[in-house]
């Protein structure tokens, strides 16, 4: 077995970051999740019902988001990036773009009056929030 595929545990800083940081993933994509999955529900309580669980939500992900961007940058700056492959810096570059893409694509859902707007946008949102995370997973290693 390679010195390198020996499992250590983080150093209390690391494990503190990376804690943030998947907690921050969690609530992101876990949120949108839950919502979707609670959706036809909360349809059942009022015209305006699931406007009101969204907004009480978004109180939820966008403090999340800036922490996932925050503990993201954070994770960059503490990993020894220019030592990295050329493989794992453009799944780096991917996941950036898709992070991006996930809150561009989350706020303009928020801002939309269409149903269709509504459901492309959330769509968009939800397929790059899980691609986001499934990627920092690769990124891990």
């Amino acid at each position: 077995m390679l010195a390198s595929s020996v499992p250590t545990l983080a150093s209390g800083l690391d494990g503190f970051r990376l804690i943030l940081h998947v907690l921050a993933a969690t609530v992101w994509v876990g949120g949108q999740l839950t919502m979707v999955g609670l959706l036809p529900t909360i349809r059942t309580l009022g015209e305006d019902a699931p406007k009101k669980a969204a907004r009480a939500l978004g109180r939820l992900l966008w403090p999340a988001y800036a922490l996932l961007i925050i503990t993201g940058f954070w994770n960059i700056s503490a990993l020894q990036v220019k030592h990295a492959s050329s493989a794992w810096n453009a799944v780096l570059g991917i996941k950036i773009t898709v992070v991006l893409i996930a809150g561009v694509a989350v706020f303009l859902h928020q801002r939309s009056t269409t149903k269709v707007g509504l459901a492309v946008w959330g769509s968009i949102g939800g397929v790059a929030s899980i691609l986001a995370l499934c990627l920092g997973v690769f990124l891990a290693g």
